[in-house]
């Protein structure tokens, strides 16, 4: 079994109010307590000074056992009621799936 990363970013429409962004976090960050399979979460802030983040703000990171349980999460209830409830607020999503792997890098590179 390999654990697989899933990394998600939205990009919201102009003019969302505060409450209904906080809201919306809440309700990514409750997912792991309600679907199986979640064995790590962690998010953040965007705060690079290098100005690339393409009004993506926030990052969502999730590590999964492996491919099916990240599978299962996918077509969850809990998921698919967050899915429906944040589409509304988007201009755009980024998600992103890996298998993380070590790499050691030379010195220097």
């Amino acid at each position: 079994m390999t654990a697989l990363r899933h990394l998600v970013t939205f990009r919201y429409k102009p003019g969302i109010d505060p409450a209904t962004l906080a809201d919306a976090h809440a309700a990514f960050c409750a997912l792991p307590s309600k679907v199986p399979g979640i064995v790590a979460f962690e998010h953040g802030a965007d705060i690079s000074p290098e100005g690339l983040g393409q009004g993506y703000g926030h990052v969502y990171l999730m590590t999964f056992a492996d491919e099916a349980a990240r599978d299962a999460y996918l077509v969850h209830p809990a998921h698919q009621a967050f899915v429906a409830g944040i589409g509304p607020l988007l201009d755009a999503a980024l998600v992103l799936d890996y298998a993380p792997q070590a790499v050691a890098c030379a010195a220097g590179t």
